[in-house]
């Protein structure tokens, strides 16, 4: 066990006005580390919490060690109340349709008169130039950007299985606001940052972009590509499973001979390098997968592990529930979902100190934390109430 993380956010307060993924992980890691997230919602309720379908788990996975006010921002009590809460935070987080906030009378520019010292970070489809103006979702930058022509099979483009663009998108923006409260350590000022989906999308593609530039020849999708290493497929197995393999350099190839008593094939010239042994890829692959074929699962996955070489189960995500690394290694924390079901989802991917961020908040009721967040800015029960009746606010329940 790798110990509970000491929040080193602690302190920084965030206005979290967001929905879907792209905006809600820029939060969640945030709070992950410690600041404190106010997740501003509508009298409703985040609509990202009734989604069904694919979208079913937006709002469990994102939304952990946040806390919740519903507020009419519409109204004039709502914005004075979203305005006196912008005014003491240290970050601001959107990630709304070009130009809503601006119609809202929360822009950068508006807001940081009254709190020079804002971080306040957008998460769009574009950043500045011709296409900024454009609605987008995470398919849409996976079209653009490449990543869809890469991974599906040619002619046959297809959007990665998860929402790359989006999570990673969140994290752009995320690191962009600690580099800009890092920088208002030396300049006592905020900024305006931003992060977006289709300049994430092709950041994500630049190694094949790289690869043409060095090459001259254009990548081709993944299901089609030339493979960078003779040895970096899927096997199957006696039980009539699978096991991705991958031999990456020469000397992995020999641990791999070694392995699997084949010095034959460890001394034969055409496969002592590695650009040897790609060239003669559809020879030896036939062999390899021969060799694996003599192995249950099992044994094949304890002999690539005993040798030190990459491999991998083919697991689906609802595997992860009972994987004996992520439950025995704090990478997964426990939520509440709305009724009432406990759930294991993943953790913050990285260590501090040996520490793992942890659960300090579970996911809040529509408005749970209404009442404290007014109280914390100076509003009476009483005007907390009327409030309330006036539809300004919502509590949860």
């Amino acid at each position: 066990m790798a110990g509970k993380l000491q929040r080193p956010l602690s302190g920084i307060k965030v206005i979290e006005f967001t929905h879907m993924v792209m905006g809600p992980t820029v939060g969640l890691i945030l709070a992950d580390l410690g600041a404190d997230v106010i997740k501003i919602e509508p009298t409703k309720g985040d609509n990202t919490r009734r989604l069904i379908g694919s979208g079913a788990g937006y709002f469990p996975m994102y939304n952990r060690n946040k806390r919740s006010i519903c507020l009419d921002i519409k109204t004039e009590r709502g914005k004075e109340i979203a305005n006196k809460l912008i005014e003491k935070a240290d970050v601001f987080v959107e990630n709304f349709r070009p130009g809503a906030m601006d119609k809202l009378g929360f822009s950068y520019d508006a807001v940081f008169t009254n709190n020079p010292k804002l971080v306040y970070c957008s998460e769009k489809g574009f950043l500045s130039g011709p296409y900024e103006d454009r609605a987008a979702l995470d398919e849409v930058a996976q079209m653009m950007g490449g990543l869809a022509y890469m991974t599906g099979p040619p002619g046959r483009p297809l959007r990665a299985g998860a929402s790359v663009t989006d999570v990673t998108g969140g994290m752009f923006g995320a690191i962009a606001i600690l580099a800009a409260l890092e920088e208002r350590h030396r300049t006592g000022k905020g900024q305006y940052v931003k992060s977006s989906l289709y300049e994430t999308s092709a950041f994500l593609v630049g190694q094949h972009m790289a690869q043409y530039a060095v090459t001259g020849t254009a990548a081709r999708p993944m299901a089609a590509r030339i493979s960078a290493w003779a040895i970096y497929d899927i096997f199957e197995t006696s039980d009539n499973d699978q096991v991705f393999v991958g031999v990456v350099s020469d000397t992995q190839w020999r641990l791999f001979c070694d392995a699997f008593d084949l010095s034959e094939l460890a001394e034969h010239q055409d496969y002592a390098q590695n650009a040897a042994r790609v060239a003669k890829r559809d020879e030896l692959i036939p062999k390899i997968a021969g060799i694996f074929k003599n192995y249950t699962k099992a044994a094949l996955m304890e002999k690539l592990e005993s040798a030190g070489l990459p491999f991998a189960p083919i697991n689906r995500p609802e595997d992860l529930f009972d994987d004996p690394h992520l439950s025995a290694g704090d990478s997964l924390i426990d939520v509440s979902l709305s009724d009432g079901a406990k759930a294991s989802l993943p953790a913050l991917p990285i260590e501090m100190a040996g520490k793992r961020p942890d659960l300090y908040q579970d996911l809040p009721g529509i408005g749970e934390h209404t009442n404290s967040v007014l109280e914390e800015i100076g509003y009476s029960s009483e005007e907390i109430e009327i409030l309330a009746t006036d539809l300004v606010t919502k509590r949860s329940g």
